[in-house]
């Protein structure tokens, strides 16, 4: 009988068996769940910084009140990822996580807009936050699970085009609700808060748990087969046993996990700059204000929503393009490209902006009139829509093809700590960047971000994706 043994690094323990090719239409009906999921993390992008500054947060402070999601990334995913991989129940090996994951979701979002204070409102991220990596990590092993080798590559883009779809619903809410539903922009709770933002994660909870019930309803988990009810039944299913498993998994890594290392650390951490900065940045080069009261700052903060929301949009579409590209060119190879092009669209973004006092400097050479800025960000958001669409598929796709089918839970939850990992470093040091190397300007910030996107594309040249088949779908 197998036991939990370490497998060679860069090659399968056992056999991946066949397993029924999906029609288009169930691929994507897997892949529903991504859409609540997403647009709860795309509140959280669009938002959370927003509702700090408006209960008060001092800029330098904003990395580590958004520790919640790399901490209980670092924390959840690993260890809810092995522990479904030993679950046999009625209900399958992953979806009792999904539901569980879902409903601390739908809670997180539904109180989060009526936070009196930072310390509710970072209490609540945590919960958020932990519902989001109960269910991540089981639902990237769901695909390797239910599709063959061949549809992988489909599997994880079409989470990848879910991912931008969802987020850009959720960055775009707050702008559909002023333009299309006659909202009030500048309609505030007694915090500062916005009405527009209360509306917009009451519909995040209910798509968080709705879509994952669509998700496991309509395409639910294969049986197991009794090989894989026998290995499951005598596995050590104790903590320590679980732990030991990680620590297993992480010695015996493949070597294209660990080539994607440095890559993450990059990538990871030059978002996470973008996610914290990027309204404040927006705010002082395009629309000439610091005061997080006024109505210039609100304007800004729905700018950068719609500009999340239209790169998001491109993210969409960019990762169902790359489904052949990734077959033409390898999966590395188009990372690499896709992260050049965000590194550049971050680094150009402080340099639109107006002319006056408030950006003249190095960072406000490319004074232009409003439409002329408009353009310009929309030219970005294509380039960030690349960068987006391929780091939520790509990297995955390298993955799926070397880690060993029965550890397929462990190994993304690993994975996902070398996500996490940057973020948590990134809330540990960025406060001290920011103050001491980078002025305390958010400009400065995001284009510090885009230099780490372009070091990311750099360390993929080291990477080599491991061969697959071919990818077959049938409509």
């Amino acid at each position: 009988m197998q036991t939990s043994s370490a497998p060679a690094p860069d090659a399968p323990a056992i056999p991946r068996s066949r397993k029924p090719v999906l029609p288009l239409a169930r691929v994507i009906e897997m892949n529903l769940g991504f859409l609540g999921l997403q647009f709860s993390f795309g509140l959280q992008q669009g938002n959370m910084v927003p509702i700090y500054s408006w209960l008060g947060a001092d800029e330098a402070s904003l990395p580590i009140l958004q520790l919640a999601g790399p901490v209980t990334g670092l924390l959840i995913q690993p260890l809810i990822g092995a522990m479904s991989d030993r679950t046999h129940s009625r209900w399958g090996r992953r979806t009792p996580y999904f539901l569980i994951g879902a409903v601390m979701c739908s809670l997180g979002l539904f109180l989060m807009p009526h936070s009196a204070s930072l310390l509710m409102a970072a209490s609540l991220l945590w919960l958020l936050d932990a519902g989001n990596n109960v269910t991540m990590e089981p639902y990237r092993a769901y695909v390797s699970d239910r599709l063959d080798d061949s549809q992988h590559e489909i599997g994880f883009l079409s989470q990848s085009a879910f991912t931008g779809l969802a987020q850009c619903l959720a960055f775009l809410s707050p702008s559909i609700l002023v333009y299309w539903f006659g909202f009030d922009r500048n309609a505030t709770d007694a915090h500062n808060i916005p009405t527009i933002t209360h509306v917009s994660f009451l519909i995040g909870a209910v798509l968080s748990l709705t879509t994952i019930l669509w998700s496991v309803w309509r395409v639910p988990e294969l049986p197991l087969s009794s090989e894989e009810q026998a290995r499951i039944a005598a596995a050590d299913k104790s903590l320590g046993a679980t732990l030991g498993e990680i620590w297993g998994a992480i010695r015996a890594m493949p070597t294209a996990m660990r080539q994607m290392a440095w890559m993450s650390l990059f990538q990871w951490y030059g978002f996470s700059i973008y996610w914290s900065y990027g309204a404040l940045s927006i705010s002082r080069s395009v629309y000439g204000t610091a005061d997080k009261t006024s109505a210039a700052f609100r304007d800004a903060v729905l700018t950068t929503q719609q500009l999340g929301a239209f790169y998001n949009l491109i993210g969409f579409g960019a990762a169902f393009a790359m489904v052949p590209l990734a077959k033409a060119l390898g999966a590395s190879r188009l990372h690499m490209v896709c992260l050049a092009l965000c590194g550049f669209g971050m680094l150009a973004l402080p340099f639109v902006g107006p002319s006056g006092a408030e950006a003249p400097r190095l960072l406000a050479l490319l004074a232009m009139p409003e439409l002329g800025r408009h353009l310009a960000l929309l030219g970005i958001a294509v380039t960030l829509g690349f960068g987006w669409a391929s780091i939520m598929g790509n990297p995955y796709v390298i993955l799926a093809g070397s880690i060993p089918a029965e550890r397929t839970g462990v190994y993304m939850g690993i994975f996902n700590m070398m996500i996490v990992i940057p973020m948590l470093l990134n809330g540990l040091t960025f406060g001290w960047i920011y103050r001491h190397w980078l002025d305390g300007d958010a400009r400065n910030a995001v284009s510090f971000a885009g230099g780490l996107l372009l070091a990311a594309a750099m360390t993929m040249l080291w990477v080599r994706q491991p061969k697959r088949a071919a990818v077959v779908v049938h409509a």
